[in-house]
């Protein structure tokens, strides 16, 4: 697995990212820590988690198989924002919030400090300011040595990245946004902004659920059993079969599945390729439920897409702009 800068920094994180959302839920604790194990085996350093993954429990398993291993070796990358209790403070970018939340991550990873501490959402409710000087403090404090941001909107990262410019303080050096081939309003204005600012993008959903890891087959009428896309129905999740049963996505699973046949490669390694090779991507996220899914998620490595491919899949996972990209990029092209 090679590996890529995040962003403008020094840091050097493997080309896939191993994310830790099912560890405790989906994936029990044996099975999580033989993940791990093999995804560093795969030459893979760069492991991703939250405070609210199963409210602690991924954390602590992550710290668990951290321990006695030398932890230098590992980029560990964790988020602060959701609840984490009833409180009325156990919410939220404040400074208590963070300050208690940064300790907690601490102490169930079992560190030290933590390479790359994220604000998982946009926290309309507290001052931006008052969000960006506390990550500041917990980056000179020596806990944490890199931030980011999470789910933030084109106007929101811009902001925050000037505040901290204009005061001295650590600038986000990453976005860890959901990007895919069904999901590519990233690139309205996020991509160009991450690329003139400097930061990597950390796509989260890179398979978006299972839609593009060749399960799914134009003509069904339902999602298949015990896949993630069954549960996102139940449960209202954004990837759910209502919101993607359309012909805009049977279009893009025909091609990438026409892709995956020609170049002998999974659907799902497909995909995830054709991810990486975007502008401005440093590693996409990759979560698994079984070795099996794993597996076959770090195949995606060691190879590229020719050109003539990745343009396709670009092509058919195309969606119109709409206003003001629309009208703005005409006018460009009338200049």
């Amino acid at each position: 697995m090679e590996f890529r800068f995040l962003g403008r920094t020094g840091l050097k994180v493997s080309e896939l990212c191993l994310g830790a959302m099912t560890f405790g839920r989906e994936a029990t604790e044996e099975t999580s820590i033989k993940m791990l194990d093999r995804f560093v085996e795969a030459g893979g350093n760069f492991i991703d988690t939250a405070n609210v993954y199963s409210q602690g429990v991924s954390e602590e398993i992550v710290g668990r198989w951290l321990k006695g291993k030398r932890r230098d070796d590992f980029v560990i990358a964790t988020k602060v924002r959701f609840p984490m209790g009833a409180g009325p403070n156990d919410v939220g970018l404040s400074r208590k919030h963070i300050l208690a939340q940064i300790e907690a991550s601490l102490r169930r990873l079992g560190t030290d400090y933590i390479d790359l501490y994220q604000v998982h959402c946009w926290d309309r409710a507290t001052p931006l300011v008052e969000t960006l000087s506390t990550l500041n403090d917990i980056v000179r404090s020596g806990k944490v040595r890199y931030i980011g941001a999470s789910n933030y909107g084109g106007w929101h990262l811009q902001k925050a990245i000037d505040i901290s410019r204009n005061m001295g303080w650590e600038a986000f050096t990453c976005l860890q946004p959901l990007y895919n081939l069904l999901d590519r309003s990233l690139e309205w204005e996020l991509v160009s902004l991450c690329l003139n600012e400097g930061l990597g993008i950390i796509p989260w959903s890179p398979l978006r659920g299972g839609w593009l890891s060749g399960k799914f087959r134009r003509g069904m009428a339902a999602p298949p059993e015990g896949t993630r896309i069954k549960t996102a129905e139940e449960q209202g999740w954004s990837e759910s079969w209502s919101r993607y049963n359309t012909e805009a996505t049977w279009k893009v699973i025909d091609t990438l599945l026409e892709v995956a046949k020609e170049v002998g490669k999974s659907p799902a390694q497909v995909a995830l390729n054709w991810v990486m090779n975007r502008p401005g991507v440093t590693a996409p996220i990759i979560g698994a439920r079984t070795m099996e899914q794993l597996e076959d998620n770090l195949c995606a490595s060691g190879w590229k897409l020719a050109e003539e491919h990745m343009e396709r899949l670009t092509k058919v996972s195309e969606t119109p702009l709409p206003y003001p990209y629309d009208f703005i990029a005409n006018a460009q092209n009338r200049r």
